[in-house]
């Protein structure tokens, strides 16, 4: 399939200019032709999106197998059981409020309802298809009445759940939605507490052409849904809605309001726009079908559940199950969720920074009272707004609870990415600034200068591994924090009083804790258990502190990364995804390859799914996301101020195509590799910062810039580009075809979901 001839696939208007001489000096090379650089064409992309899609030819009846639905709010998993189809409703605003349970009684997430449809034969047969490039499930249901055929999506802005339903022969589906009692997942686990008083009844109520279901809590607030069925002929529409609020009980107005007015709209116009507009916005394809689909599914899974001034994804998303961890956990989960929206070009579902913003005064809240003055923290797991109810242990405080300090530096970690491949000023001056200020001074407050002239923290606990002075998860995290702000304050030209401060924590800070393995879990405590968790190697990746630029940190990186490897029981799917991209940032493609694949290796304990979900005790979606996140760094890396094209692609992947692949900087990359040779590097600037472009070519090169530009003999450009000026870099003496299309497919695949 040809895409014509096109360089950025993203509506760019500039022009591309070739030059027929390499320009090896540095000078401006002159124009022999002009490409224009408009998009991809719809039926090319439909056409691509399809051979992605997951298919069920047998029924989903287990969460790892069936089909999801979602617009970073509503979310629905859709199963087969029996003679009904299940749609499940769920929503990432509806949780408790009590001041006491923790995340998992108290703030815990809550259950909505499940919307059925049950067929009045035997179910002898189905044929469903997801359909990424609409975002809509599609099947028919084959009965010994007749055929139920249907169609359903959740609203791209609505938060509206859209199903169609239509039955041949003497087939008589029913539609019902039930309710779900208000008590928390975990009960599914563990008993509930001594004491807790469970939450009143649903009530279902009509209200005019809607039905409408409102669920009260004790602790205040209300959950209500409401939907909508109406019939023409052997079709039913069934339209649902559903809303939380709190403290005052408005919900019920929210959903009538909701679902009336989506029964009057253009709906299935508006979704699908905003869904083939998403897709747009950056191109990637391989030669393995299976895992070429998987990376699709998971923009597609991201997409259905965040948005951008929406909730942050809770461990499941907005797909609630039975689950121990019904709540946001930020000691992992929530960063590895968004590593992809960076690469991809989608910072419209970045939830994080949003939540971030819109929760600074609990952020303050959450650390003990004595340091609100001037800090600032999040626990290991919270509700929707960064609250457990209670507050961070500190070092030294003689508590129990788990003195995780972190969480909220390494979320600030991707605010700053976001930053960094936006260029947008004001995520810097409103979010990664002020945060991250509060969050540092909170470590300052413990660290203390030690006999040996170094500053030194107390004891502090290593995410899931144990507690340890100065614990590498936390001194790698100070350095970057105060680097971080260092470089922050001199962009935003702010003259603080901290910099000192800030200078003296990275000129004195103790040296990170290693033995003969590589990273120790922090002083005293080496890494000698099995460990699922990669949270003490996080200044090689994703920090990038300690990297393989540095030679002489080399040998500590991979004995700490090999090390960790070799301790493989409690490894789980994340492990493979962090080992992958680790292996990757030292440009070792085959090997990171090596790892990554085990994340799809059913002999695990806890591989990926039929439908690319994952789980562990209870469904957990960060996994597989992350995994979306080690192929793009096989193909494109921009750390430390360059980007990289094409650094570490496996020998399993000759050829690979990659168009407006966003890099820290601001700068969108397509480039295309054929049988292991890179044919060009094409790269437009989107905020005119300086360009540094390792650009994978081996032999001389040919370089078309509009500007002057350092070669600095190693593979690496230097080029001061402007806002909206391109660059384009290829072989000598070829003339490069600059066609964005999808490679050939040499490892073919079975679809994901579970086809015949």
């Amino acid at each position: 399939m040809a895409f014509g001839r096109r360089g950025f696939i993203g509506g760019t208007t500039a022009a591309v200019l070739l030059a027929q001489t390499g320009v090896a000096t540095g000078k401006v090379a002159g124009p022999s032709d002009v490409f224009a650089c408009d998009g991809m064409q719809e039926d090319e992309w439909k056409d691509f999106l399809g051979a992605q899609d997951l298919v069920w030819q047998r029924p989903p009846t287990q969460y790892g197998q069936a089909p999801f639905l979602g617009d970073g709010r509503l979310g629905s998993v859709v199963y087969a059981e029996g003679g009904t189809v299940r749609f499940t409703v769920q929503h990432a605003d509806v949780q408790d409020h009590r001041t006491t349970g923790g995340s998992q009684y108290g703030v815990c997430r809550l259950p909505v309802g499940n919307l059925k449809l049950t067929a009045a034969g035997t179910v002898t047969a189905l044929d469903w298809r997801l359909d990424l490039w609409n975002a809509e499930l599609r099947g028919t249901v084959t009965t010994t009445l007749g055929v139920i055929s249907f169609a359903a999506y959740v609203h791209s802005t609505r938060s509206v759940l859209s199903l169609q339903v239509t039955a041949s022969g003497t087939e008589k589906p029913v539609l019902e939605f039930v309710p779900s009692k208000a008590i928390p997942p975990r009960a599914d686990f563990n008993p509930l507490p001594d004491g807790y008083v469970l939450n009143p009844d649903p009530v279902t109520k009509a209200d005019g052409r809607e039905t409408l279901v409102t669920q009260a809590l004790n602790a205040g607030g209300q959950t209500a849904t409401a939907f909508r069925l109406t019939a023409a002929g052997r079709t039913q529409r069934l339209l649902l809605s559903v809303a939380h609020t709190y403290p005052e009980a408005a919900a019920d107005k929210i959903v009538l309001k909701a679902v009336r007015e989506a029964a009057s709209a253009q709906l299935t116009r508006s979704h699908r726009k905003w869904w083939n507009d998403f897709y747009r916005k950056s191109f990637l394809s391989f030669g393995d079908q299976r895992l070429q689909s998987f990376y699709w599914i998971q923009l597609y899974k991201v997409a259905s559940g965040s948005r951008a001034g929406r909730p942050v994804m809770a461990t499941t998303g907005p797909w609630l199950e039975k689950t121990p961890w019904a709540a946001a956990w930020w000691n992992l989960n929530v960063q590895l969720e968004y590593w992809l929206i960076h690469g991809s070009n989608h910072l419209e579902l970045d939830s994080i920074t949003s939540t971030l913003k819109d929760n600074q005064d609990q952020l303050v809240r959450n650390v003990k009272e004595q340091y609100r003055h001037d800090s600032a923290g999040v626990g290991r797991s919270t509700d929707r707004t960064t609250s457990n109810i209670g507050t961070l242990y500190e070092p030294g405080s003689g508590g129990t609870g788990v003195k995780e300090l972190g969480n909220l530096t390494w979320a600030l970690h991707n605010v700053w990415l976001s930053y960094r491949h936006s260029m947008d000023p004001k995520i810097l001056s409103d979010v990664v600034f002020p945060l991250l200020r509060r969050s540092i001074n909170y470590y300052l407050h413990f660290l203390k200068k030690g006999n040996d002239g170094k500053l030194h923290l107390d004891v502090t606990t290593s995410p899931e591994y144990g507690d340890a002075p100065d614990c590498n998860y936390d001194l790698q995290l100070i350095r970057w924090g105060c680097q971080t702000l260092v470089d922050a304050a001199k962009l935003l030209k702010i003259d603080d009083p901290l910099e000192p401060k800030w200078r003296e924590v990275l000129r004195d800070l103790t040296p990170y804790p290693v033995d003969e393995n590589g990273f120790m879990i922090g002083a005293g405590v080496p890494f000698v258990n099995s460990h699922r968790h990669f949270s003490h190697l996080l200044a090689t990746f994703p920090l990038m502190t300690v990297n393989w630029e540095q030679e002489e940190n080399r040998a500590l990186i991979e004995k700490s990364l090999h090390h960790w490897m070799s301790l493989e029981p409690a490894h789980r799917g994340y492990s493979y995804s962090g080992s992958g991209s680790i292996a990757a940032r030292m440009f070792r493609g085959d090997e990171a390859y090596g790892y990554f694949v085990k994340m799809f290796d059913t002999t695990k304990r806890y591989p990926v799914l039929e439908n690319t979900m994952y789980t562990e005790a209870g469904p957990v979606v960060e996994t597989p996301l992350s995994g979306a996140q080690t192929i793009h760094d096989f193909v494109c890396q921009s750390w430390g101020g360059v980007v990289r094209v094409f650094p570490a692609v496996p020998s399993a992947w000759p050829d690979v195509m990659i168009a407006d692949h966003s890099c820290e900087g601001g700068f969108s990359v397509t480039a295309r590799r054929t049988k292991g040779k890179t044919e060009f590097v094409l790269v437009r600037s989107r905020a005119g910062e300086p360009l540094v472009l390792r650009h994978g070519i081996t032999g001389p090169v040919t370089v078309v810039s509009p500007v002057r530009y350092h070669d600095r003999g190693d593979g690496t450009l230097e080029i001061p580009l402007r806002r909206g000026q391109e660059v384009l870099v290829h072989p000598r003496g070829r003339r490069p075809d600059l066609a964005v299309r999808p490679v050939t497919i040499t490892t073919p695949g079975k679809p994901w979901g579970l086809p015949a």
